[in-house]
């Protein structure tokens, strides 16, 4: 976007009703980190981290440059830019190497929850269908409409994929998930997870139906660029 007469130019900063914060503390979620953790690595108080991570004001350049650097990303990053595009167009990495990520470790990352998606065969053919979801004890677990796509999957093989990249350091992670969907019928056990672990659809609408993919298969692969 252009800037508009009498605007003045100058450095990136976050302004009220942004989502810095929200970015800030994902990506400090992301990596394990507490809040006082990433604010020893960021030479910042803890409780300015917490201002940062809850409230709408703006927050300087030094700072957005601090904090970009303990949390391994970049300002652009932290600040949205290159939302709108497409991953993977980073130049590659120095060294890559694959690895291969243990269960354990698939595990951790989907307790952070988030968005995945669901693949299964449609009358059409091969359908994948991005999902919010959380991770409940051994099982993946989202809501969808009644009578919608995912509803038709029930009872099925089916796969569930998440990823993450980092554009910056041309490296990240995939897990695949492998098991039959199953849906959540006990109404006793859909208001518990309701309460406690809603993973509020993006999409909106009314998506009263629970669907459970327990951890059949997990795999998971890694890229890190060498040193």
């Amino acid at each position: 976007m252009g800037t508009e007469p009498g605007d003045e130019a100058g450095p990136p900063q976050a302004r009220p009703g942004s989502d810095l914060g929200r970015r800030v503390a994902q990506r400090r979620e992301e990596l394990g980190l507490t809040r006082e953790e990433a604010a020893t690595r960021a030479s910042m108080d803890p409780g300015y981290l917490e201002y940062v991570e809850s409230q709408a004001g703006v927050v300087s350049m030094e700072a957005l440059t601090a904090m970009a650097d303990a949390l391994e990303t970049t300002v652009s990053t932290l600040l949205g830019a290159g939302t709108e595009q497409l991953l993977g167009r980073g130049p590659l990495a120095r060294r890559p190497a694959l690895e291969v990520l243990p269960p354990a470790e698939c595990r951790e990352k989907l307790a952070h929850g988030g968005v995945g998606r669901v693949v299964f065969s449609a009358p059409e053919g091969p359908e994948a269908v991005p999902v919010n979801f959380r991770l409940v004890g051994d099982a993946i677990v989202f809501r969808t409409a009644a009578g919608g796509v995912l509803a038709g999957a029930v009872g099925s093989d089916v796969a569930f994929e998440v990823d993450r990249i980092d554009e910056a350091r041309s490296e990240g992670w995939s897990i695949l998930v492998r098991g039959v969907a199953e849906p959540v019928s006990e109404p006793e056990e859909r208001q518990h997870l309701s309460e406690t672990a809603d993973p509020h659809s993006w999409a909106g609408g009314e998506r009263h139906t629970w669907v459970r993919i327990p951890l059949g298969r997990i795999t998971g692969r890694r890229i890190r660029s060498g040193l």
